[in-house]
């Protein structure tokens, strides 16, 4: 079975939470604040397995979770970080995120990695907020929430060189002849459902992978037929061999067909028309094909003749002409670098996580009102109300003296806030009382 195309859920773990406790022991005076931060949850990373060669286990497996860290001790004793979850996908794997469509990474070395979900940070113990003002502090944080998101995984064969064409033009009749590969061939259109590799041995020491690409038809660069599913894997490839049925055996005419082909490429990217193409003209031990291929080469010249397209007729099912074809197939990638032809997605920035004390200044938020309730929305804040252990007096008195050292307090005020209204931030909620 081969799967292109998986969309899959992936959580990194939470952060532990810190630990409230206090030092005592027997000729210790003023033990002071013990516990632990909490330790860090596991990232969630994709990593390049060149072993596998499709996305199929992610057919039965959607849901990928990283653990959660390890909670603070005390003797301040900071808790484990949870160990990284590893999924591994097979090179050629292009990571998408569903909610913005942006590309997360583009994987295609053997080995390599990127963060797909980033784990919590630990929330810190009370022995980080000891100061002379208070301390013997009954604060700690809870772990911060692991990263989540929905992702598409789209897998672009690797190959050196893509077979392209109408449906029956002989692509899987070609592949079976100069490789290994055995292909489904039958003379119906769309045999080729999946993409064949086959490895191709020119006899000379060189060797190079070629793909069997299913059937390109009009209208491909709009999904028609196969249509992206065809397209997302001739993106890859470093040379376009370019299959016509010279004979015409489906009654269209060889050139027609060449031209809608070349059209669809380049409508779906203007990258594939640019990349260098050999036509292979097929079936020329059939009836017309020497008057179709002189014609072919007439109106080829007479359009295309600055663009130098080579033309090596064959007949792939009699294996005549197709060692030519490897052979300057092979002398072809000599010059072309080996490095994929798509562009390298950077590596993107760890996330950032946002540390309040640092930050009182640029927190932005919003308020709205609806009757006499007022919603206090920003990111920051909710990830302070997450981290905050509001079930102590120390607690709730510094979540007060940030909220209003922010200003969020003044700002209810303006916006009408009096004693006695309710306050909602992201799920917590408290009544407004005004400081005297």
């Amino acid at each position: 079975m081969f799967v292109d195309k998986a969309k899959i859920y992936v959580k990194a773990g939470d952060g532990g939470d810190g630990q409230v406790s206090y030092r005592r022991e027997k000729y210790v005076e003023f033990g002071g604040p013990w516990g632990g931060d909490g330790g860090h949850g596991g990232d969630v990373i994709f990593r390049v397995d060149e072993g596998l060669r499709t996305l199929v286990d992610f057919k039965y497996q959607k849901h990928f979770k990283a653990k959660k860290g390890e909670n603070g001790r005390t003797q301040a004793m900071r808790g484990a970080d949870a160990e990284d979850l590893i999924v591994r996908v097979p090179p050629g794997t292009v990571v998408i995120d569903d909610d913005t469509k942006e590309i997360i990474a583009d994987l295609t070395r053997h080995g390599q990695e990127v963060v797909v979900a980033k784990g919590g940070r630990g929330g810190r113990g009370n022995m980080r907020f000891a100061s002379p003002a208070n301390p013997a502090p009954a604060i700690a944080e809870n772990g911060e929430e692991g990263q989540e998101r929905w992702v598409v995984l789209e897998l672009k064969v690797l190959a050196d060189v893509g077979l392209v064409g109408f449906p029956s033009v002989g692509k899987s009749t070609l592949i079976s002849v100069v490789s290994a590969a055995r292909p489904k061939i039958a003379a119906y259109h769309f045999t080729t459902l999946t993409p064949n590799l086959g490895v191709v041995d020119a006899g000379d020491g060189r060797s190079f992978v070629m793909a069997d690409l299913p059937g390109l038809i009009e209208g491909a660069h709009e999904g028609v037929g196969l249509g992206h599913e065809f397209l997302r894997h001739v993106e890859r490839t470093r040379v376009i061999l370019h299959v016509v049925d010279m004979a015409a055996t489906e009654g269209r005419d060889p050139y027609e067909d060449w031209l809608t082909i070349n059209k669809e490429l380049a409508l779906y990217s203007e990258k594939l028309i640019e990349r260098p193409q050999i036509i292979v003209a097929n079936k020329m031990d059939m009836p017309g094909a020497e008057e179709h291929l002189a014609s072919f080469r007439e109106r080829l010249n007479a359009e295309y003749g600055d663009r130098g397209y080579e033309i090596f007729p064959i007949s792939a099912i009699a294996r005549k002409g197709v060692q030519q074809v490897v052979y300057r197939l092979a002398d072809l990638l000599d010059q072309i670098p080996e490095t994929p032809l798509v562009e390298e997605v950077a590596e993107k920035e760890e996330r950032k996580v946002f540390r309040l004390e640092d930050n009182r200044e640029s927190a932005s938020f919003t308020i709205r009102r609806e009757n006499n309730n007022f919603y206090v929305e920003g990111e920051e804040l909710e990830k302070l109300v997450k981290r905050t252990k509001l079930n102590s007096h120390d607690a709730f008195v510094r979540f007060g003296k940030i909220l209003r050292s922010m200003g969020v307090e003044k700002e209810l005020r303006r916006k009408g806030a009096k004693d006695g209204h309710m306050v909602y931030i992201g799920d917590f909620e408290f009544e407004f009382v005004e400081q005297e």
